[in-house]
């Protein structure tokens, strides 16, 4: 599982001009998963990155979390997190997870940060997406399932 998560000040989702999902500060997370995932794993990028405390504080020192910021997710499913482009000029995707499984884990990392209380607004998944954001720093960090102890 893949997570690109960026610290915006605002962020927006749209789907034929109509936004589908808008926030003010706090992540854009694009989301990408594999075959391989699992709720399990599900669960731990999901503790990850809502404990990141990647938040100027006073000082100006990257140590606030979200929570402390009283920040909202726009989470937004991604297969393209998982390209192959290692042979030729056109990506492979093949390394990620069909539609079905795909959404279904998209849904359930949806809901797991809704139950610890996060304001959360979504895209629509395989849909042609229009995002737009500010992205503050910038500051983009990205998470893989594969580097997490």
């Amino acid at each position: 599982m893949r997570f690109v998560i960026q610290v915006v000040s605002e962020a927006a989702v749209r789907v034929d001009n109509e936004v589908k999902g808008e926030i003010g500060k706090g992540f854009m997370t694009l989301i990408g998963i594999a075959p391989e995932d699992t709720e399990e794993i599900a669960d731990k990028m999901v503790k990850k990155m809502l404990g990141l405390r990647i938040f100027a504080d006073e000082n100006g020192k990257t140590n606030l979390a979200l929570k402390d910021v009283g920040g909202s997710l726009l989470l937004i499913s991604q297969f393209t997190l998982y390209a192959d482009c290692r042979h030729g000029n056109r990506p492979s995707f093949i390394k990620a997870a069909g539609p079905e499984p795909a959404n279904k884990l998209y849904e359930y990392i949806i809901a797991r940060c809704k139950e610890h209380g996060y304001p959360v607004e979504k895209g629509v998944f395989g849909a042609d997406m229009k995002v737009s954001l500010v992205n503050e720093g910038p500051f983009t960090i990205v998470l893989d399932s594969d580097e997490l102890v």
